[in-house]
């Protein structure tokens, strides 16, 4: 039985009381795997909001300006459910740069939030290493450790 329940980007949400993860990570289009899919997927049985920016219908070609009004909504959005959310669930995919994502570590890494996975691949695994220990921040190198992790502080 599904409990959970999923808002997508740019779905207005309410506040039901209930806790809450924001699945924040990479997401480049045709990069990233689809790992929000699998996390609320392992989420789906727990009494919970979660608050997926992977949009359904992205559009590369608006432009990265607050003049944007669909780029803005997005960001806006994502900015508005990081702030609400329990729990931020960070995944650095491998085969992504993901500079938002780093931007987002850096703004919420002294929240308490975070649980944060990051394979040995990634780029700039080291600097996600020294912050995670300077923060005192749960990190994992592997995804199916981080949901674990992620279902303890949730519950």
């Amino acid at each position: 039985m599904k409990l959970s329940k999923i808002f997508k980007a740019p779905e207005k949400t309410s506040s039901s009381g209930r806790k809450s993860v924001f699945l924040a990570g990479s997401i480049e289009m045709d990069k990233a795997e689809d790992w929000q899919a699998k996390v609320s997927t392992a989420l789906q049985d727990m009494e919970i909001d979660i608050y997926n920016p992977r949009r359904e219908n992205w559009d590369a070609s608006w432009e990265q300006s607050i003049d944007d009004t669909n780029f803005r909504t997005q960001v806006e959005w994502e900015l508005d459910h990081l702030d609400k959310a329990t729990v931020i669930f960070m995944y650095f995919d491998k085969a992504t740069k993901s500079p938002i994502s780093l931007l987002e570590l850096g703004l919420y890494a002294t929240s308490g939030k975070l649980v944060v996975v990051c394979p040995d691949q990634f780029w700039r695994k080291g600097n996600v290493e020294v912050t995670c220990k300077r923060y005192n921040i749960p990190l994992f190198d592997n995804i199916e450790d981080g949901i674990k992790k992620l279902k303890t502080k949730l519950r």
